[in-house]
């Protein structure tokens, strides 16, 4: 129900796989990443967080499900909403990203995406692709796009118009439910639904060339059952080099320093 599929054979299947390709990453030198918590920041734990960006001091953000997808524009420090948009009830909001004065947004199975004025989120246009949409990001001359599977895709930042595809791949095997994007330093990092692993991948041949371990991040005590969902959203702000993370339905949003972990140990189990 909702991006809570309950095909339990397709979930476990790809558990696996993931599973399995990570610990060969071990055997392979693929560097693993731990991380520490710099500073903890409120965030809306009624936000079903699917896209999520930092620009000019605030934090843009959108959630989904149908009747409850918005776009929000919101203060770092304090968590608090500037300015919402509200999607269309029958629409599932996913991933958004910034291009040039606009905001660019996809929806999960209607293969509509909206294209916004960033400054007033007015409606300014539609457009349509095929398959789903999960999460976007962007280098200097494309937008980039999840869709679930193991591949991404480059779009025209213009005529939002598929360019080309890149597989990702983890010691030769493709990686699947690649989720949520942001640009670092020359790379994609890349949640992975449903686990707490955040991908480093070449932008250049899709290879992981690093995995981060966020198990543990979000302390029990502020895990709410039936409530509290996946590790998802990853924003950087490029001036001052800080990487932030969140969840959906999670109270709280994190900004976080990585620190390189052995590659030789066995990489922990995903939950």
């Amino acid at each position: 129900m909702f991006r809570r599929r309950t095909d339990a054979l397709f979930f476990c299947a790809a558990l696996c796989a993931l599973t399995c390709a990570c610990a060969a990453a071990a055997a392979a030198a693929v560097p693993l990443y731990d991380y520490d918590i710099v500073h903890a920041y409120p965030h809306d734990s009624s936000a079903f967080t699917e896209g999520l960006f930092y620009l000019n001091g605030f934090l843009y953000e959108s959630t989904g499900l149908e009747t409850h997808s918005t776009i929000r524009k919101v203060r770092l420090e304090t968590g608090d909403i500037l300015q919402k948009l509200d999607i269309p009830a029958q629409y599932f909001g996913e991933g958004i990203v910034n291009w040039r004065g606009h905001l660019i947004s996809l929806t999960w199975k209607s293969h509509m995406g909206f294209v916004f004025d960033l400054a007033s989120f007015k409606l300014q246009r539609q457009f349509q692709y095929d398959g789903e949409g999960w999460a976007l990001t962007r280098n200097d001359q494309h937008l980039i796009m999840s869709d679930g599977s193991a591949e991404l895709r480059f779009l025209n930042p213009d005529t939002l118009q598929e360019t080309g595809r890149l597989q990702v791949t983890l010691d030769g095997k493709p990686v699947h439910n690649v989720n949520e994007l942001e640009w670092v330093k020359g790379e994609i990092f890349a949640n992975v639904w449903q686990s707490n692993w955040i991908l480093r991948i070449d932008p250049g041949n899709g290879q992981v060339v690093g995995l981060i371990d966020l198990s543990g991040l979000l302390p029990a005590s502020d895990i709410v059952p039936g409530q509290t969902d996946v590790l998802n959203g990853i924003a950087y702000d490029p001036k001052g080099d800080r990487l932030f993370v969140t969840g959906k339905n999670w109270p709280k949003l994190f900004e976080i320093h990585l620190r390189r972990a052995s590659v030789m140990h066995q990489a922990p189990r995903l939950d």
